[in-house]
């Protein structure tokens, strides 16, 4: 159990003595050092990792470092030396990350920087290939106890649904393509996860939830971009207009917030809460346009929903 105290308002208190202050305050000399040689560590492994692979530009590199930055930090974490707990998830975070990295670019033929521009035959379809990146990265989660990376093992699963993201100078993209898809799909696994973390150990269920939370955040966004095209691409078997996205997603957010309410699940009302302004902002104004008043009549409308939250948040804690 940790518990944050503030040495100097006990001491002013008259909470601690002089001789009690002076041997806390070691002991937060000692774990602030501690975390500077993690964090120090941490940034040494990032720049070991770019150099090796600049210095031999290659995919193959970058599995062979992933592979020693994994040994390295599994053998720190599994040595039951806490004070190397930061150092050794940086390490298995960066394994992870040039594990998948290469994994991908092995699969669809590319080794080496000059293959990008020519033609390269995949050697597995490229869903498989993003399967196997979320595969290493749930491993990986699971071995090192990183929320970070059980959030990316659900992340890595949507292109395998034809989801991705793009960016260029001060823009950025996020794409669903199969809207209707990502929603279910993505629905049964954090419905499934919810499931696994109520019999899980607590190390585990923490793991299950960060990664159920994640999958719930992109079923949002299925069903925002879904509220704005619908579904009628010919990748979609069952087709839904934007306006059945829209009814759907309000009753989802609604069922989601008062159930969270019931249940004192904040982080899930604050959910539905955020994606509820987005769904409200998005179709006020794709339905309304944007003008003076439009703009005051959803300001005033966001700003009672807000302190609606606000109380709903204040009597959880209470």
């Amino acid at each position: 159990m940790r518990v944050t105290l503030d040495l100097d308002q006990l001491l002013r208190d008259g909470s601690i003595t002089a001789e009690e202050y002076a041997r806390l305050s070691r002991f937060a000399r000692r774990d602030t050092g501690t975390l500077l040689v993690n964090v120090l560590g941490g940034f040494g492994v990032i720049a070991v990792a770019a150099a090796g692979i600049m210095l031999i530009p290659n995919a193959v590199t970058g599995c062979a470092l992933g592979g020693l930055l994994m040994a390295l930090g599994l053998g720190l974490q599994w040595s039951g030396r806490p004070q190397w707990g930061l150092f050794a998830a940086f390490s298995i975070l960066i394994a992870a990350l040039l594990l998948g990295g290469g994994v991908m670019l092995i699969s669809q033929g590319i080794t080496s920087p000059d293959a990008m521009d020519a033609d390269v035959v995949p050697l597995i379809p490229l869903p498989l290939a993003w399967l196997a990146v979320a595969l290493i990265f749930a491993a990986s989660a699971v071995a090192g106890r990183s929320g970070l990376l059980a959030a990316l093992a659900v992340l890595a699963l949507s292109p395998m649904l034809g989801g991705w993201t793009g960016y260029t100078h001060a823009a950025y993209w996020v794409a669903i393509t199969r809207p209707l898809a990502t929603v279910l799909v993505f629905s049964a696994i954090a419905l499934g996860l919810h499931g696994a973390s109520r019999v899980l150990a607590p190390e585990w269920e923490r793991l299950a939830t960060i990664a159920a939370r994640t999958a719930l955040l992109v079923v949002n966004l299925g069903f925002w971009v879904g509220s704005l095209w619908g579904s009628e691409r010919e990748t979609e078997m069952v087709r839904l207009s934007p306006g059945a996205f829209s009814v759907l997603w309000a009753v989802g957010l609604i069922g989601a917030g008062v159930w969270a309410g019931r249940t004192n699940r904040r982080w899930l009302l604050n959910l539905a809460a955020i994606f509820g302004g987005i769904h409200f902002y998005t179709q006020w104004f794709e339905h309304l346009g944007a003008d003076p008043l439009t703009i005051l009549a959803a300001g005033l409308l966001t700003l009672g929903a807000a302190f609606l939250l606000r109380a709903a948040n204040r009597r959880m804690e209470g």
